[in-house]
């Protein structure tokens, strides 16, 4: 069965139902996520993380499937239920019951299909009452745009227009400006969009050649077109002589889609009463359009109220036929043959699930559910919560875990969080991101229910517990680092002390030039309080404004970061033994496993030993421990210089190198020196180390090949020693009979041959040559990468501690006075929106991707395959989720 640590187990399974009652069945099998079918038809699996979990027979294409024209009748309902949304959501109606209620019964038959015969008289009747409004608002509109002409025709001629445009015509034609049509002044009324007005005047004027007079009005009310846009429009009137004059004029107005009015009255009373008449049926109209609209909304109301339903039972039904797509036929055609992926652990449940439907469904025939063996891979399910699943999706993307591989997801809920915190390591920002993940969890429920389609809020909304957890972890490293927007703490008191007098500072500051700062340089063996000991928890505070501040801190984060690279990695190689283990597979354990481990620990490990007894020995005073001397600080041994005499295995004196390179056995003290040898032996027993790693090389690269080569030999003499020929005399044949008759066991399941019993020797030689380069090359290359956890924390730390000092205190706290309050209040809020902008959200996407990298590359390389496909159950839950996702 499944554990914490690797995926379920999983069975293949045949199911084999009655005909009538495959629907029902399929519907109660829907209703949990326990199962994967598989396409009876096809002929091979394409196991591909990237590519569909089941191909389909390039033979069988999806027009011949037994069930495709009930998929397109739900199809069209579906169609006709998005027709719907559409309208509802146009006219503003909210609706409801949209939240999944965990509840999958589908309807029966007959309500179904008075569904469908609902749904087809609604889309009609909404269609028609779209055609009747849109017909009703085009009338209106033409009421309101002919309401506005003889208004403003009205103004025109009340303000003399006819008079001043027959003025400037005849004075055109006296002073010869251009040759016109002689005859009467005739006019001509319309209305144009606005926005088009300046251009169709310009036109106008030129194509007419400066003879026509053009007057406009706007119209103060806003007018609706058909499609419910709101546009502006204006009046126009024009004067003009003769009929070739009123032909361009008319050419011009259909160029810019201008209406015109050519039975606009000709005199004021009958305008004002063609005005009367059109305002009463503007008044009319308007009576019609709100009974329209308010028939249209209870109709809409209604649909809205049952929408969410009607849509959830017809795309459950959909998947139905989908599913029992995947079946085949018996010989007789009364039975249903379909198989599937179902985890052990759940196989009673089906079980059960299957007899219900069959009982719904009034079946006589009992179902069947046939545990079967096969030699194809199954699929990896790792069963997770809302918790655990965003670890889990990180380690997916990388790839998915093999069958029963180890699963890296439960250690990476620590490693993860914990490795971006050292990169990030600061008390003030981890509480920030601590608020926002704590928002986030608690009101989890309420942002779930307002279905927010943001794509980058739900990033954030599905990393919820991620983020606090990295928060929680950053807090602990900026305690560590005691760094809180760059500012130190002071807790537990610090280590060190002041040595000097006040007799001799005050002297000091006399010999001070004024407005310059003095430097006191605080001596270990003098200012370090060896009584009290060091600061109790984290780094001393006093190293906050330590000019060496730097060259202390990067040495620390530095074998920091070696040191707990060297432990991840290593933890990833003692992770890889229980998958040996696991698979049986000895070979793996002697010639992969454990010259790994020899490799790592007898030169990364050894490191990383010598930095913990370097940091334990080397004080700021003199010590013997075990007979051996140990100098002060200033003295301790090069870690460097130690690794190149180690592979150089450079013979070396017990003593204390000085400058000049000289070695003295007695330890002077001096400003410069080293430790040459930090125990008796030191030479011998590196080189012993040296050589036990070179050797696990060739073992790594050799072990398995000989292996497989001997095993080989050894299978053909069993093969050659167990065949019996015996002859048929009658048929005059042949017959070999093979001793033993058991059942091969399946490929990369186990066995004492790592899963390699069918390659050849060439294959597994350059396997093996391939993982035994990377690993030996990748000691050294990813140790060198876990160095982004200093730099990225130096980062981070530098960039908190200029935003402090360049904004909020040369802003803000460098002004006194009454501008000086001013500006902290000013200067803070910039602090604050940078502090949020760069430090957390860069800087924290900056961390959590080398993080991942982290992950992915150094960590799960040494033990991690992903080379499995997932289990994805079909259920109606990730069903209606994918359909609502592909809707939008």
């Amino acid at each position: 069965m499944g554990s914490l640590t690797r995926s379920e187990e999983m069975r293949f399974c045949q199911l084999i139902v009655e005909k009538d009652a495959a629907f029902n069945i399929v519907a109660e099998i829907g209703k949990n996520p326990y199962v994967q079918f598989k396409d009876v038809r096809e002929k091979e699996i394409f196991q591909k993380s990237f590519l569909s979990f089941f191909q389909l027979n390039p033979n069988v294409n999806n027009f011949q499937r037994t069930f495709v024209k009930d998929i397109r009748r739900y199809d069209e309902m579906e169609r006709k239920l998005r027709f719907l949304e559409a309208q509802i959501v146009k006219d503003e109606i909210i609706v409801s019951g949209k939240v999944d209620n965990g509840d999958y019964a589908i309807l029966p038959t007959s309500e179904l299909n008075t569904l469908e015969g609902t749904l087809v008289e609604l889309e009609k009747d909404v269609k028609s009452m779209n055609d009747s409004d849109a017909q009703l608002k085009a009338n209106f509109m033409d009421l309101k745009e002919w309401d506005a002409v003889l208004d403003k025709t009205d103004e025109f001629f009340q303000g003399g227009v006819d008079d001043q445009a027959q003025e400037e015509l005849e004075a055109q034609d006296e002073d010869g400006v251009t040759r016109s049509e002689k005859g009467p002044v005739n006019y001509l009324v319309g209305i144009v969009r606005r926005e088009r007005l300046n251009g169709f005047e310009r036109v106008l004027w030129r194509a007419c050649h400066h003879t026509a007079y053009i007057r406009s009005s706007d119209i103060e009310e806003e007018l609706e077109d058909p499609s419910g846009e709101k546009v502006h429009k204006s009046v126009f009137i024009i004067f003009l002589k003769g009929d070739r004059m009123r032909s361009i004029v008319e050419k011009v107005c259909d160029g810019f889609k201008a209406k015109l009015f050519k039975n606009c009255p000709k005199t004021f009373k009958e305008r004002q009463s063609a005005r009367n008449d059109v305002r009463a049926r503007i008044q009319d109209l308007q009576t019609v359009l709100g009974q329209t609209r308010e028939h249209r909304f209870r109709v809409l109301q209604a649909a809205a109220n049952n929408h969410h339903q009607w849509l959830k039972q017809v795309r459950m039904i959909k998947t139905v036929f989908h599913m029992l797509n995947l079946f085949t036929f018996d010989g007789i055609g009364r039975f249903f043959v379909g198989e599937c992926w179902i985890p052990a652990k759940h196989v009673d449940h089906v079980r059960r699930a299957i007899e219900v439907g069959a009982e719904r469904s009034g079946s006589s025939v009992k179902p069947v559910l046939n545990i079967l063996e096969t030699s194809v891979t199954p699929p990896t399910y790792n069963e997770t919560n809302k918790f655990t699943a965003v670890f889990q999706g990180i380690v997916d993307s990388y790839g998915i875990a093999s069958y029963r591989e180890l699963n890296p997801a439960p250690y990476t809920i620590i490693t993860f969080p914990f490795l971006f915190s050292c990169m990030f390591g600061d008390l003030g920002h981890g509480v920030i991101m601590l608020m926002a993940g704590l928002w986030f969890v608690l009101r989890e429920k309420n942002l779930q229910a307002r279905n927010i389609k943001d794509e980058i809020f739900n990033m954030f909304f599905g990393g919820r517990y991620i983020i606090l957890l990295m928060g929680i972890f950053s807090i602990h490293a900026g305690i560590v680092y005691n760094d809180l927007f760059a500012k130190s703490f002071n807790i537990f008191g610090s280590g060190w002390k002041n040595p000097y007098n006040m007799s001799e500072v005050d002297s000091w500051i006399e010999h001070t030039e004024h407005g310059k700062e003095m430097l006191v340089e605080l001596a270990p063996e003098h200012a370090y309080d060896h009584a009290g000991g060091p600061y109790s928890f984290g780094v001393d505070p006093i190293w906050n404004i330590a000019e060496n501040k730097l060259n202390f801190l990067n040495s620390m984060k530095m074998k920091l970061s070696v040191i707990l690279g060297i432990s991840q990695m290593t933890f990833g190689v003692v992770l890889s033994f229980f998958n040996h283990t696991f698979n049986k597979s000895k070979i793996d354990i002697f010639t992969v496993f454990i010259p790994q481990m020899l490799f790592m620990g007898c030169i990364f490990m050894y490191l990383c030993l010598q930095i913990i007894l370097k940091w334990l020995f080397f004080w700021t005073q003199e010590a013997t421990i075990f007979g051996q001397i140990y100098p002060g600080s200033h003295c301790a041994p090069s870690l460097l210089i130690g690794l190149i005499n180690m592979f150089m295995m450079k013979d070396r004196e017990a003593g204390f190198v000085q400058p000049g390179g000289k070695v003295n056995g007695e330890y002077k003290e001096v400003e410069a020196c080293y430790l040459s040898q930090w125990y008796p032996g030191q030479s011998v027993i590196e080189m012993i180390l040296v050589v036990i790693a070179v050797i696990c090389v060739p073992i790594m690269l050799f072990g398995k090949p000989i292996h497989h080569v001997m095993q080989q030999k050894k299978k053909q003499k069993e093969l050659h020693g167990n065949v019996t020929v015996r002859a048929n005399v009658v048929a005059d044949s042949s017959e070999i009979v093979i001793n033993g008759g058991h059942k091969k066991e399946e490929a990369g399941h186990g066995g004492d041959h790592g899963g390699h019993e069918d390659e050849s020797f060439g294959d597994v030689m350059v396997h093996q040559a391939i993982h035994t380069i990377e690993y030996v090359l990748g000691c050294v290359s990813h140790t060198a990468s876990y160095l982004r956890l200093w730099a990225l924390s130096l980062a981070h730390a530098q960039l908190s501690e200029v935003l402090w000092h360049m904004v909020f205190v040369t802003g803000g706290l460098g002004i006194s006075g009454t501008a000086g309050f001013i500006a902290v209040y000013v200067v803070f809020f910039i602090f604050f929106v940078l502090t949020i902008s760069i430090l957390v959200l860069m800087e924290g996407l900056s961390a959590f991707l080398h993080t991942l990298r982290l992950h992915w590359v150094e960590f799960q390389s040494k033990f991690y395959l992903g080379l499995g496909y997932p289990f994805v159950p079909y259920s109606f839950k990730t069903a209606l989720q994918e359909a609502e996702l592909a809707a939008q």
